[in-house]
């Protein structure tokens, strides 16, 4: 028995990376997972991969800066699966990412990551809230980082948003039983990051971790399961550092 059987979770951003191991840890205690990203090849592959290992999955082709796209995203969960009750908003422009400051940034570059890194993010709880409270509430997981305190130009920025987003939508969304939290991963060893960010920042913000070694995509898994579980029931609203000690809020 699993602690999500019987349940439906949409990832986004599962077709690699972060967003797979999730989207396989969901599947691994019985969810059924729709696999939202806008890469086909790989998106298939990790569906495929959690049907060979017993698993139930789909791959949705998903563009979370559309609204459209996201509204058939969860209405293919409910036609395929028959309910929605779980959320992970993951997806994010990163990997190839362009370092740029506020000030320089080209303006149409910068309108495009938003509208997926903090906008899309609530395309997805629109598209889906309805269809979780539905099914008797559920639980959502948005994707932060720690970037959000520290200097990280408009990727920290975004995040800022989502955190301000994942407070003000707890409000919202109560009412009809849902919770949502968000994650804030410290540096992770993934592809994204090693081509995103000069491997002597990297090496820098590892030496300064009270843990000091990078953060492997399954040391985001606990957290994740746990805030998606009943045994979160009475924790919405709040954002949870995950990073080696990185950041310590008080």
């Amino acid at each position: 028995m699993g602690r999500f059987d019987g349940k439906t979770a949409i990832v986004t951003g599962a077709a690699g990376g972060i967003g797979e191991e999730y989207a396989k840890a969901l599947a691994a205690e019985g969810a059924k997972v729709v696999v939202a990203d806008v890469s086909e090849e790989q998106g298939e592959r990790v569906a495929t991969e959690i049907i060979e290992s017993g698993g139930h999955a789909f791959f949705q082709h998903t563009d979370v800066s559309d609204e459209s796209s996201a509204g058939a995203c969860a209405e293919a969960a409910v036609e395929r699966f028959g309910r929605l009750d779980m959320l992970v908003n993951n997806a994010a422009i990163f990997g190839g990412m362009k370092l740029d400051f506020l000030i320089t940034v080209p303006w149409d570059y910068y309108e495009k990551f938003m509208s997926v890194n903090l906008n899309g993010q609530l395309l997805m709880v629109r598209a889906c809230w309805e269809k979780m409270a539905a099914a008797g509430g559920g639980a959502i997981v948005n994707q932060s980082s720690t970037a959000a305190w520290l200097y990280s130009g408009f990727y920290g920025l975004a995040k800022v948003g989502v955190n301000g987003l994942t407070q003000q939508l707890a409000t919202e969304l109560g009412g009809s039983n849902i919770r949502i939290n968000a994650i804030a991963p410290g540096p992770i060893d993934t592809e994204a990051n090693r081509t995103s960010t000069p491997q002597s920042i990297v090496n820098e913000m590892v030496d300064k971790l009270p843990l000091k070694r990078i953060g492997q995509p399954e040391d985001l898994v606990g957290m994740l399961l746990f805030l998606l579980s009943d045994e979160a029931s009475w924790i919405t609203g709040q954002i949870f550092n995950v990073d080696g000690g990185q950041v310590i809020r008080s």
